[in-house]
Formats: C-alpha cells, sequence, structure tokens
C-alpha cells in the first residue's frame, strides 16, 4: 500500500471491524477511506479471528507507514433472560408477566432472568426494558424468587434477550470471565485501547486497571444512567471516553441523550481526555449508499462540540457500505472543519490550564498559532502527556507528534489533531530543531519559510519535564537538503 499523506482534518475516525471488513482488503480501503483506528468488538467472534484481524491491521500499519490504534471492545456483563417453549412467546400489552429463578423454559406468562443478584435490588415501580426497551415492564411486587410485573408494552420476546435496569444500579462486576480472557487476549496481541463496557462506578476501572499490568489505555464506555451519577470520578480515573448511546438511549428517554452526550464530551474534554461519540451515526447505510441528512447532522455536531473521534459500528462491520461510511465520515468532518465558525465553536467550552510549566505552555502553544502564521505544532513526548495537552486547547493548526515509543504513537489514533510519527529520541536543544524541522518537512508539514512551534522538555527524556517552547522557521536550504 502507498504511504498515506497526514489526514486534512483533526477529529478522527474509529471504524468497527467485522464480516464486511475483516479482509485485508477492506482494511487497507477503509484506511485509504479515513479511518484513523480500529475496533475489534470482543461481543462476536473468536480470539482466533480476532488474532487475524489485528496482525493484519498491523501489516497496513507497515505498509501505510502510518501507526494504527487499535481499540479492543469488551462484551461487559451484558444480563438476559432465560428461553421460551418454541424459541419465543407474546407478552400482552398491560397483561401480568414474571421473571423468576425456574430454569424451565417459559411461556407467555413467565420466564427464567438467570441473575439471582437481581431479585435482592428490585422494588416496585422500577422498569426493566428488555430487547433494546421494546418491551417495557414495570415491577409489581418483587419477591426472593420472582418478580411481578405489569407490562407497560408487550410484544414478542424470544430467547436469551437483554435486559436493562434502569432506575437500579447492578450490584454485578464490570468484568465478567469472558471479559478476563478477552482483556488478556487483548493485551497479548498489543491493543492500544481497551473498551470497558457498562461501567456503572469509578470502582469497576480498578479491576481492569489491574489486569492490564500498564499495557494499553482504558476507554470507559458510558452507557448505564448509574455512571452519571459520579461521571466526574470515572472521567478521572480513565484514559479516555466513549458516549455509547446504544444501551445509554435504551435506558434513559430519547430526549435525554443529546444533552448528556454534550455533557459528557465536554467534562471529558476538560479533563484532557480523549472522548469518542458512538453509535448509529450513519446507521441507515448498513443497506444504503447514503446517509439520511439527520445522520449527517448528527456527525457534524458531535465534530463542531469537539469529540476526538467518532464511531462506526455496524456501518462498517456488517454493513453493506463500508468503504463508503468511513468516506462520507471523512466528508463531514472535514466539511465541518471548513466552517470559518468551527474554531469559536469548538473552542466554546473553556479549558483554562491547569496551574503548571506544561499546561501553560500548551496553552501558549494555541495563542501563538492564533497571532503568527504557524503551519503545525512539533510536540516531542514520550508517554504523550504533552500531545494531550496541546490538544486539550484545540490549537487552529495540526500537531506533528515525535515519539520514542510505538505505543504512544498508536494511542494518538484517538487524539484530536494528533498525527504521529515513532523516531529516536533527542538529546540536545540543537537535535530537537534539527529534527522537528526535518520530520515536519516530510510529513507536509511545511515548506520554505513555513513557522513551526516545538514543544519538549529538558532535561530531554525525562517525563513530566514539558517546558520548552521554540517557534522556528523553516529555510530553503533546509527545503533544499530534504527534496535532495
Amino acid at each position: 500500500m502507498q504511504k498515506l499523506e497526514p489526514r486534512k482534518r483533526k477529529v478522527k475516525v474509529l471504524a468497527t471491524v467485522g464480516p464486511a471488513s475483516k479482509s485485508p482488503e477492506m482494511l487497507g480501503k477503509l484506511l485509504r477511506a479515513g479511518a484513523d483506528a480500529f475496533r475489534v468488538n470482543m461481543s462476536h467472534g473468536d480470539h482466533a479471528g480476532h488474532a487475524a484481524t489485528i496482525k493484519a491491521i498491523r501489516e497496513l500499519e507497515k505498509s501505510a507507514g502510518r501507526p494504527i490504534a487499535i481499540l479492543a471492545d469488551l462484551q461487559g456483563p451484558k444480563l438476559r433472560v432465560g428461553t421460551f417453549k418454541g424459541g419465543q412467546a407474546v407478552i400482552r400489552h398491560s397483561g401480568h408477566f414474571t421473571l423468576d429463578r425456574n430454569p424451565e423454559p417459559g411461556d407467555e406468562t413467565r420466564v427464567e432472568l438467570p441473575h439471582p443478584e437481581l431479585f435482592g435490588i428490585l422494588h416496585k415501580g422500577q422498569r426493566l426494558l428488555i430487547n433494546d426497551g421494546k418491551i417495557r415492564l414495570q415491577v409489581i411486587k418483587a419477591e426472593a424468587d420472582s418478580v411481578l410485573c405489569s407490562a407497560e408494552v408487550g410484544g414478542v420476546i424470544s430467547d436469551r434477550k437483554g435486559v436493562n435496569v434502569p432506575d437500579a444500579e447492578v450490584p454485578i462486576p464490570a468484568l465478567t470471565e469472558k471479559d478476563r480472557r478477552d482483556l488478556a487476549f487483548a493485551i497479548e496481541q498489543g491493543c492500544d485501547w481497551i473498551g470497558l463496557s457498562f461501567v456503572q462506578r469509578p470502582e469497576d476501572l480498578a479491576e481492569a486497571r489491574k489486569l492490564m499490568g500498564g499495557h494499553g489505555a482504558l476507554c470507559a464506555k458510558i452507557e448505564k444512567p448509574s455512571a452519571i451519577r459520579r461521571l466526574e470520578e470515572i472521567i478521572e480515573l480513565s484514559d479516555g471516553i466513549m458516549v455509547a448511546r446504544g444501551d445509554l438511549g435504551v435506558e434513559l428517554d430519547p430526549e435525554e441523550v443529546p444533552p448528556l452526550q454534550k455533557r459528557i464530551v465536554n467534562l471529558a474534554r476538560t479533563a484532557g481526555k480523549p472522548v469518542i461519540v458512538a453509535t448509529q451515526m450513519l446507521e441507515s447505510m448498513i443497506e444504503s449508499p447514503t446517509p439520511t441528512r439527520a445522520e449527517v447532522s448528527d456527525v457534524a455536531n458531535a465534530v463542531y462540540d469537539g469529540a476526538d473521534a467518532v464511531m462506526l459500528s455496524a456501518e462498517t462491520a456488517a454493513g453493506e457500505w463500508p468503504e463508503e461510511a468511513v468516506a462520507i465520515m471523512d466528508r463531514i468532518a472535514a466539511q465541518v472543519e471548513r466552517d470559518e465558525a468551527y474554531l469559536s465553536r469548538v473552542r466554546f467550552l473553556d479549558t483554562p490550564p491547569d496551574r503548571t510549566t506544561a499546561d501553560a505552555l500548551s496553552h501558549a502553544c494555541m495563542t501563538i498559532a492564533d497571532t503568527v502564521a504557524i503551519n503545525a505544532i512539533v510536540v516531542f513526548t514520550g508517554s504523550g502527556s504533552t500531545a494531550r495537552r496541546v490538544a486539550r486547547e484545540r490549537p487552529s493548526v495540526p500537531m506533528l507528534v515525535l515519539t520514542p515509543s510505538t505505543k504512544t504513537a498508536r494511542r494518538m489514533g484517538l487524539l484530536w489533531g494528533a498525527h504521529a510519527v515513532t523516531t529516536r529520541d533527542i538529546g540536545s536543544f540543537e537535535e530537537m530543531i534539527a529534527k522537528g524541522k526535518r520530520m515536519a518537512l516530510r510529513h507536509g508539514f511545511g515548506t520554505a519559510g513555513s513557522k513551526l512551534i516545538a514543544l519538549a522538555g529538558v532535561p530531554f527524556g525525562t517525563p513530566g519535564s514539558t517546558n520548552l517552547l521554540h517557534v522556528v522557521t523553516l529555510s530553503g536550504n533546509e527545503l533544499s537538503r530534504h527534496q535532495a
């Protein structure tokens, strides 16, 4: 595959891999169409298939000459009903229906709920939503072994449909045995991000952190109302956040989700953590080659809000038009960022710098780029912390991230405005300036007369020492040497 030029946009596109996109050929098409990172959904498939996908992405990374982020998305503790005689039953509207601990196949009056921990927390008046909210039950009486409900909305119910409990914090861990196996596999495979599903409380992140052993970055998926109550704590303990609107939209009323999405994005941005907006962004493109106007507006609004990344799910995993879905999302984001009002809207959120030298210099990068004709901000970083600080300011120019760490470079695939390059560490101020100029020319971030901001820390190679900002100008001699 031909080497890829840097993207012309700052927001990133995260594409889910599945049957429609797992071949090396299609992965290459998605990357060329605009994908910056790939999501491996551990809810489907097996480890052998996922290993083949990850290997294909790493091969693509080599041929494209660009680090690619891989997010392994854990399934999480999905609650489900048991089975039915004949595989399904019909619950009558306004009729009574019982969930119990009897393992026998259910019928139109009852079914097993194979989660004993639920029977101790359900109370009269609480809701149970089945099959993505298509069936809505309200608890009439809760006992130790059964829960009698009234069907607010009835309908056909079939084997092992999912159950949502929006009015209670369910006392189950965020990691199931399957999740632990999948997490170990993802770390062994070198995945860059781990998506933790159905986070309810800050403590849910602790076990995942322990099992990760310092490998990979942890993305907390916000899809439970209980997580909203302690949102700031969850953001503080995570490396990134996903607004997972699927289950969140089931457990909340539809009109509650848009303002909540904006709140989550704003809090994550203020904390300097990458935030992904996900689920049903171009849903109609599972079957159609073009999106609806409402879907285009949905993607555009997420970009205007300053999300670091927007995600495609079934559109690329199982849809009929995976390449077209990525290409259209790429075009929407690029068009929004060309809007003269984009920068003011994306900076409408006030993200004041912390009282540290690193934050003050990151803020200064934005101010200088607004005042002087700057082509790019060249950030030298080992851990990626400095790059995240600069991205939090949403500068008007792209960020060229130079790092000796391949892991850090890959994680930048979900960070707003970052184009990461893996290169040897620097040892002196002179080497920093020379390398910054050389890499900017090599990767198309400037030409003769272009100005760059270089941001680094002295002593070089010391984590957390960002204390140096320097504005440099590319000369014609340097351009000639590069072209030679």
